[in-house]
C-alpha cells in the first residue's frame, strides 16, 4: 500500500496540472472501489476549479472552488497517471476507473486493478469531522509531532512499539516500510513495549522518523510492486532501504556481524537487526 511519501510524491505530481484549472471532463467508468462513488460524483465536480491539492495522512485532498473537497485513497494498487497538455491521451482501460480532464487540457486517469482506493466527497467546513478523517493523529512532518507528544501517546501502552506507530490515531500516515527503517536508524527494538520508549528514546526517535520520510519523498517513494509516480516513474528509495525486504541480509552500517531478521506482527513482516536494535 503507498504510504506517506508515495502519497505526498502523486500530490507533488499532480499540482502543477490540477492547481488552477478546471475540471472540464469528469468520467465515473464504474459504480463503486472499495465503496460506492458519492451520489451525482461525476456532476458535482464537473466544471468546478481545483484551488489546491493537499495531504492529509495517507489521502490526497483536492479542494475546489464551492468549497467540495475530493478524497482520495490509492489503495493497495491505485495510482494516478497524467497525459500532459498538447499530448494525446490514451483510451481508457479496463482498470481505469476515473477520467479527469482539464480546460488546459491535461488528462489523468485513477488506475486501480485491486479497487481498494476510494473517491468520497465532503464539504470543506466538515472535513475534519469527516469519518474517514476524524481521529487521525498529527503529521509525522508537522510541529505538533514531537517527542513530548510522542511519549505522551505512548505511555501505558504495552503493546509493541511498532504497533503503536502504525497506529494512525498515534501519527498519520506512518506504515510498514518507513517504520521498520525509521526503527532501525534510532536503534530501537520493534518488540519494545511502546511505553518503554516513551522519554529518551523518543526524543531519539521523532527526528529520525522526519529523516526518513524526507529522503523517501526528495527519491519520489518506494516502488515494490504496484506504485509510480504520476509520470510514470518508479520510486527510488527502495534502493535505500536499510532493512526493509532483506531479511537474511548483513546488518548495514555496524560491525555486529549479524544478519537482518524477519518477523510478523500483527499479520505483517518486520525487519530489523537484534543487535543493533535494543
Amino acid at each position: 500500500m503507498p504510504e506517506l511519501p508515495e502519497v505526498e510524491t502523486v500530490c507533488r505530481g499532480l499540482a502543477p496540472y490540477l492547481e488552477g484549472h478546471t475540471l472540464v471532463r469528469v468520467d465515473q467508468r464504474r459504480k463503486d472501489l472499495r465503496f460506492p462513488f458519492p451520489k451525482m460524483f461525476a456532476k458535482r465536480l464537473r466544471d468546478r476549479r481545483v484551488e489546491r491539492i493537499r495531504r492529509r495522512a495517507k489521502y490526497m485532498l483536492v479542494h475546489l472552488d464551492n468549497g467540495t473537497v475530493l478524497i482520495i485513497h490509492l489503495g493497495m494498487s491505485g495510482r494516478m497517471t497524467i497525459t500532459p497538455p498538447g499530448q494525446q491521451a490514451p483510451e481508457p482501460g479496463k482498470h481505469d476507473h476515473v477520467v479527469f480532464g482539464t480546460d488546459d487540457g491535461a488528462v489523468i486517469m485513477f488506475n486501480d486493478v485491486r479497487r481498494f482506493g476510494l473517491m468520497d466527497l465532503a464539504q470543506e467546513d466538515d472535513l475534519e469531522q469527516h469519518a474517514l478523517l476524524c481521529d487521525i493523529g498529527p503529521e509525522p512532518l508537522g510541529n505538533e509531532f514531537s517527542d513530548s507528544y510522542l511519549s505522551e501517546k505512548l505511555k501505558g501502552r504495552k503493546t509493541p512499539i511498532k504497533s503503536a506507530l502504525l497506529d494512525q490515531k498515534i501519527v498519520a500516515g506512518l506504515g510498514n516500510i518507513y517504520v521498520c527503517e525509521a526503527l532501525f536508524r534510532a536503534g530501537i527494538s520493534p518488540k519494545r513495549l511502546a511505553d518503554t520508549v516513551a522519554g529518551v528514546r523518543a526524543t531519539r526517535l521523532v527526528p529520525v522518523i522526519r529523516e526518513v520520510l524526507e529522503e523517501a519523498i526528495a527519491k519520489g517513494g518506494s516502488t515494490l510492486k504496484d506504485y509510480v509516480q504520476t509520470d510514470g516513474e518508479l520510486g527510488y528509495f527502495q534502493h535505500e532501504f536499510a532493512v526493509y525486504g532483506r531479511e537474511g541480509e548483513p546488518c548495514p552500517g555496524c560491525d555486529c556481524k549479524k544478519t537482518v531478521q524477519r518477523i510478523v506482527q500483527s499479520g505483517r513482516s518486520t525487519f530489523f537487526c537484534a543487535k543493533r536494535q535494543r
